[in-house]
């Protein structure tokens, strides 16, 4: 379990989160949304151990990770692959900063997710979203408790996007590894997760948490649910309120 308690960041005069509190489950699918510079991507570096908190504890099965780097698994926005890197050697590449590549069980991933015959292929003989779904598995290969998803498709054309959503969805839900998810898009918030922390404009804290109320597995219909219209304009309103009170500040 991932346990995020009472934490402060500052750069220089600027705090970016304030007194912020939140746990992630084992197993649990958790979504971050915020205004934009609310501080989700900070929140994911402090969690990474990249920059250190001011007050605080984050702890992770109970151990303190403060800046300790390597405890999560992680994937950016953009698949950052490596152009001169095949696929294969794409996704064990994390492992082997760590002297310990399981180029087996690389290969074993890479084939359930359909890209079995791509393993020698380089990025740029791939789509946007075949990368990203080499992205996920470089994540998910390093065997962490819990992968911090950041804004992974924004990048993506719609039905792209919609189709990495399902897929993202039947992978998590056969293996119920702990995800914290961040994104801008309240749709894909409501019908990923189990759970939606919204953050407030900075310096973030918590303004509300949601309980998304649709049964597992998830079925396309219930984006045109009246429940789901209901949970999106709930919580269109919170993130309006917050931009309305930026500009009075």
């Amino acid at each position: 379990m991932l346990s995020v308690q009472n934490i402060d960041k500052s750069f220089d005069s600027l705090q970016v989160i304030q007194d912020l509190s939140f746990e992630v489950k084992d197993g649990e699918f958790v979504a971050i949304i915020g205004p934009s510079g609310s501080g989700k991507s900070t929140l994911f570096q402090l969690i990474g151990g990249v920059s250190s908190i001011d007050k605080g504890a984050i702890l992770l099965d109970g151990t303190d990770i403060q800046q300790k780097r390597g405890t999560i698994g992680y994937m950016p926005q953009q698949p950052c692959l490596l152009p001169w890197r095949t696929i294969l050697e794409n996704v064990t590449i994390v492992e082997e900063l760590q002297q310990k590549p399981n180029v087996e069980l690389a290969k074993e991933w890479l084939a359930k997710v359909g890209l079995a015959s791509f393993i020698n292929a380089y990025p740029n003989e791939l789509s946007g979203g075949m990368q990203q779904r080499v992205s996920f598995i470089r994540a998910i290969v390093s065997d962490k408790p819990i992968l911090c998803l950041d804004e992974p498709f924004s990048a993506l054309d719609e039905f792209t996007r919609l189709e990495m959503q399902a897929w993202l969805l039947s992978i998590w839900e056969k293996y119920r590894k702990s995800i914290l998810f961040v994104t801008h898009s309240i749709e894909e918030a409501l019908f990923l997760a189990d759970r939606i922390i919204v953050l407030s404009k900075r310096p973030a804290t918590i303004k509300q948490e949601i309980i998304v109320p649709f049964a597992r597995p998830r079925q396309e219909e219930i984006r045109h649910s009246e429940t789901f219209t209901a949970l999106k304009e709930q919580l269109f309103m919170f993130l309006k309120e917050e931009k309305d009170d930026a500009y009075v500040d």
